[in-house]
């Protein structure tokens, strides 16, 4: 029997839906954590049986996680998360729209669902939520929603599984096209027939036109090849401080038309043609100095060079790595997914956004 504090609500596994998960899955310290990565053999809730996971060859280089987004994407959200889960508590609107329009008893799948915000939304649905990040399930796990750890390119659910699935905000970090084609894939692959898929990600095109300079651009687009150990290279920051980003999840860079009648201002507006190419980036994130961990996960990434303090605003300074997406490109990663359709497609919130529907 194991023995712990929060389980998953055994009433609503209670339905075909329990059924139709095709992994094992086993609770710890209250968080349920998904073992598709690992070889080894696992108990199942509820079930003495073992299972064994064999390793598909298909897409496995696409499967492997970069060593950008370990270190930059999964390390980051794991150090911040009690922090950041404090500053994402509002619903965007269209989101929100989303998920209420869904039919009575619908299940939601949530990848990449962070703090669980949009867990339970639609309270005449039912929501499980998956995040590679197990600091975040643990939040999420302590304020009783259903949830386990995963990655957004590797799914732990059956085909046809969900009736709806949701990635807000997931997809730019993620450092190949390739992995961000699988994400897309993935999603429409576990919901059923006739089901939705929103998707929303970080647009190059912004409505704020200031943050772009707080952010350090990488010198090159990574490939799925870049696997290896090492820091990726980034050109010189801007000579701006670094200021904290407003706590929204909006990005941001802009377009200023000016004369050019000096050489300085010839070379502003040259930096600022290349910055509108520029898609590749680390954004900071400022965890105080009273909220961060400094003997444990902050004090490593320390001493490793994977985080810097600042002293004059008493933080401790993690970059963060996004792939901005520009105009079509989002809808341009779908075009080789044969069983799903594009319903719609919108800018909001300086996101780029669409849904999709699977036909097949």
């Amino acid at each position: 029997m194991i023995h712990h504090h929060s389980v998953l609500k055994t009433s609503r596994f209670l339905n075909p839906h329990r059924e139709a998960l095709g992994l094992t899955s086993v609770i710890v310290d209250s968080v349920c954590h998904l073992a598709f990565s690992s070889m080894k053999q696992i108990n199942s809730i509820g079930d003495s049986s073992l299972c064994t996971l064999a390793p598909s060859k298909e897409s496995m280089s696409v499967k492997s996680t970069p060593e950008i987004e370990k270190k930059f994407v999964h390390h980051v959200y794991d150090a911040i998360a009690p922090h950041f889960s404090a500053t994402r508590f509002a619903k965007w609107p269209k989101v929100a729209s989303f998920l209420s329009s869904l039919p009575l008893g619908s299940l939601v799948l949530d990848a990449g669902c962070g703090n669980g915000k949009y867990l339970g939304l639609n309270q005449d649905c039912f929501f499980i939520g998956c995040d590679i990040s197990p600091s975040l399930i643990k939040i999420c796990s302590d304020r009783g929603h259903e949830v386990l750890v995963a990655d957004a390119v590797n799914l732990p659910y059956r085909t046809g599984f969900g009736d709806a699935a949701i990635s807000i905000a997931v997809l730019h970090h993620l450092s190949t096209e390739n992995r961000r084609r699988k994400a897309i894939e993935e999603l429409v692959r576990v919901v059923k027939k006739g089901g939705h898929v929103l998707i929303t990600v970080w647009a190059v095109e912004q409505e704020d036109t200031t943050l772009i300079t707080k952010w350090t651009p990488l010198t090159e687009k990574y490939v799925e090849e870049w696997v290896g150990p090492g820091s990726p290279r980034a050109r010189t920051p801007s000579p701006l401080p670094l200021e904290s980003i407003p706590e929204s999840e909006e990005s941001s860079t802009g377009e200023n038309i000016k004369v050019c009648s000096e050489s300085n201002v010839c070379e502003d507006l040259e930096a600022e043609k290349h910055m509108k190419n520029q898609q590749e980036y680390f954004v900071p994130w400022h965890l105080p100095y009273h909220r961060a961990e400094i003997s444990g996960a902050s004090s490593h990434a320390l001493a490793a060079g994977l985080a810097t303090k600042d002293d004059k605003k008493g933080a401790v300074v993690y970059n963060r790595y996004y792939h901005v997406f520009s105009e079509g490109e989002l809808e341009s990663l779908t075009t080789g997914i044969n069983n799903a359709r594009i319903v719609d497609q919108f800018f909001d919130k300086s996101n780029w956004c669409i849904i999709l529907e699977k036909t097949a």
